[in-house]
């Protein structure tokens, strides 16, 4: 058996249930986890190209140019779910 001063056994208590907060919180974590699944699928070259362009231009202006863009193509699509059910 383990003999401790009063002292030591209550570090060492504490120092049990911090473990067992920080284990509860990784499983938290990990239960809230979503597969991390493509939004759209881009081929490699398009892909690489978007990568070299936020290297050159920034994230944000690059992002901002493919928003207007995707926003321009949505509208040829007929977005209307009771038309399409």
């Amino acid at each position: 058996m383990m003999r401790g001063k009063s002292e030591e056994i209550e570090k060492y208590s504490d120092a049990i249930d911090k473990m067992q907060e920080g284990l509860e919180a990784m499983i938290e974590l990990y239960n809230d986890m979503e597969e991390d699944t493509p939004f759209i699928d881009l081929e490699d070259g398009v892909l690489e190209d978007l990568e070299k362009a936020k290297r050159i231009y920034g994230e944000e202006y690059v992002s901002k140019k493919v928003n207007t863009i995707l926003k321009e193509v949505l509208t040829w699509l007929d977005l209307d779910e009771e038309k399409n059910k």
